[in-house]
């Protein structure tokens, strides 16, 4: 007996994404909890909890508790492990993105294994961190607030630097560090911040965004939201990878670096720093700004062309 159109369509829709496509198919090899996930992708845990709730929803993965943790697997179901494992059958699976996922995920698990203090660093992750203390020298936060924590020495340096430390993710990596940090996890339809932050009137003395969203148009709209949490005088520093801004604005090709730029003063924040930084095989665009005193300037609607 065959499957519901309805039903063959739902998991043609979850796993028709590039991201989610790679989840499912490290989800088929092992289970795995989202920050091992994250790291295998090179991507935030709160955007890889988005394509996560997707795929589970649709019924193709299932999540799997492993004592105070989650882990996400293939379903269980017969049917939906049936068209999961046929689908991923005319996968090449010496793809090179598919081959660096793998390793990235045994590489994630390792880390997890070590004692605490033994920590995730890269090159990249240290250039993005003198960056950051570049902007604020020796300063010492009442409050700072990393989301997205793709490289774990931005909440190292946060944690060090903040008399109070929040971050949206990668409690894995702050409870192996012994780091005194307030993790939230990213829930409910607010965009990248959840209900909690938005609707907590939580303020911040500064800001990190680490790979913090899929498309010119959420970007804006994550950067309004993060003014919005700044206090007057706060900083904010993010990084996004060079090629996701990539993009034209109608017929005009517009360079990554004025595209961001434009997006953060249309967010009422002026930047003050705008750099490329090269490492590890990625190019990440790094900005600082801080807000402007008579908040956003315009909107950024027309962005879903780009």
């Amino acid at each position: 007996m065959g499957l519901p159109p309805a039903v063959l369509l739902k998991w043609l829709r979850a796993a028709g994404e590039p991201s989610r496509l790679r989840l499912l198919a490290l989800c088929a090899d092992a289970a795995l909890s989202v920050s091992d996930l994250a790291r295998a992708l090179k991507q935030s845990e709160p955007r890889v909890s988005r394509h996560l709730k997707i795929l589970s929803e649709s019924g193709l993965i299932e999540r799997q508790p492993q004592g105070q943790w989650v882990h996400y697997r293939l379903a269980a179901a017969p049917e939906a492990a049936s068209f999961a494992r046929g689908l991923l059958a005319q996968l090449d699976r010496r793809d090179a993105q598919l081959l660096r996922d793998a390793t990235n995920a045994r590489a994630a698990i390792a880390a997890d294994a070590q004692p605490a203090g033994h920590g995730t660093e890269s090159r990249l992750g240290r250039a993005l961190a003198e960056f950051v203390k570049a902007g604020a020298p020796g300063v010492v936060f009442d409050s700072v607030l990393v989301v997205g924590v793709t490289h774990p020495e931005l909440l190292e340096w946060a944690a060090r630097s903040a008399r109070q430390c929040t971050a949206l993710g990668a409690r894995a990596f702050a409870e192996r560090r012994g780091f005194t940090c307030r993790v939230l996890t990213a829930a409910g339809d607010d965009a990248r911040f959840g209900s909690e932050l938005l609707h907590g009137g939580a303020h911040f003395d500064a800001l990190l965004l680490d790979h913090p969203a899929d498309s010119g148009e959420a970007l804006g709209q994550m950067l309004a939201q993060a003014r919005g949490l700044l206090v007057l005088k706060g900083r904010l520093w993010m990084f996004e990878p060079y090629d996701s801004l990539e993009g034209s604005r109608g017929r005009v090709i517009e360079h990554p670096l004025a595209r961001l730029r434009r997006l953060l003063e249309g967010a009422g924040l002026h930047c003050e720093r705008l750099s490329p930084i090269e490492a590890d095989g990625e190019h990440v665009l790094a900005a600082f700004a801080r807000p402007l005193a008579e908040g956003p300037v315009l909107t950024t609607h027309a962005e879903g062309a780009a």
